[in-house]
């Protein structure tokens, strides 16, 4: 079954282009403009969309994404408000990507199986899981999979040859390489460090390899998407929403990160 992240990847292909991907927290700084940011994201150039699902203990991200994650939780938002959100953007988009991204906690208590159909129909199209590993495969990554949602898989510069299969085992749509040790928005990343590393798990899996963690600028994501199939901006995104920017002016900047990415 081909999912909306193949279809991507493969006009991608098709076009000799690189992926551009951005990360938003659901719900900051309120629901109706992180909609609104969402909605202007594929205009903005990007190609999948990564939202976050707000949590109370995110344990791999950076100050930034957490207090993106405080301030969705303190407006209200929650695991079905983001899948609303996720709704609402689909009636004007079918075809851009939606990525989940978050911990299984708010999943587990939402029951998997309810997750999963509720999931599918608001339009989701793949998780990112950062607490399970691939040892517990079967709670969520193997339903998942047949419930047709893709489960994409971070690998690590600590992600040794001897891990790496492992990782990779039950991996779909693209894999997510995380460019640097620590959390999210901590250092930047160096294109000279990140190639070898994308060809190590080019050389042991058939899927696309996406950069992400500590791009920046647009410099930074052209030379990042140069020698990956892509490159994720996060950090860099929430920073100017929790500056107050306007709608406009974050959807301006996240165009000059895409162009970026795609003139690699």
């Amino acid at each position: 079954m081909t999912t909306r992240i193949d279809a991507k990847f493969a006009k991608l292909q098709q076009q000799g282009r690189k992926a551009f991907v951005s990360y938003v927290m659901a719900g900051d700084p309120d629901y109706d403009r992180s909609l609104e940011i969402v909605r202007g994201l594929p205009g903005a150039g990007v190609d999948i969309i990564e939202l976050g699902l707000p949590f109370t203990d995110p344990m791999a991200d950076g100050p930034t994404i957490q207090l993106a994650g405080q301030r969705a939780l303190e407006g209200g938002m929650t695991l079905n408000k983001t899948l609303a959100l996720a709704r609402a953007f689909r009636e004007g988009d079918d075809t851009t990507p939606i990525v989940l991204m978050g911990y299984y906690n708010p999943i587990y208590s939402h029951g998997v199986d309810k997750f999963l159909a509720d999931a599918k129909a608001a339009g989701i199209d793949g998780l990112i899981v950062v607490d399970l590993p691939p040892e517990e495969d079967s709670e969520l990554c193997i339903p998942a999979q047949a419930a047709g949602l893709n489960f994409i898989r971070l690998a690590t510069p600590t992600t040794d040859d001897k891990r790496l299969p492992r990782v990779l085992q039950n991996t779909s749509g693209f894999v997510y390489y995380v460019s640097i040790t620590g959390i999210t928005g901590a250092a930047e990343a160096e294109a000279t460090d990140v190639g070898p590393e994308v060809a190590r798990i080019k050389s042991a899996s058939n899927l696309p390899v996406i950069v992400g963690f500590g791009i920046n600028t647009p410099a930074k994501s052209k030379a990042i998407a140069s020698v990956a199939d892509g490159a994720v901006v996060g950090s860099a995104i929430v920073s100017k929403i929790a500056d107050g920017n306007s709608v406009s002016d974050v959807l301006a900047f996240v165009k000059t990160l895409s162009d970026g990415a795609h003139s690699a």
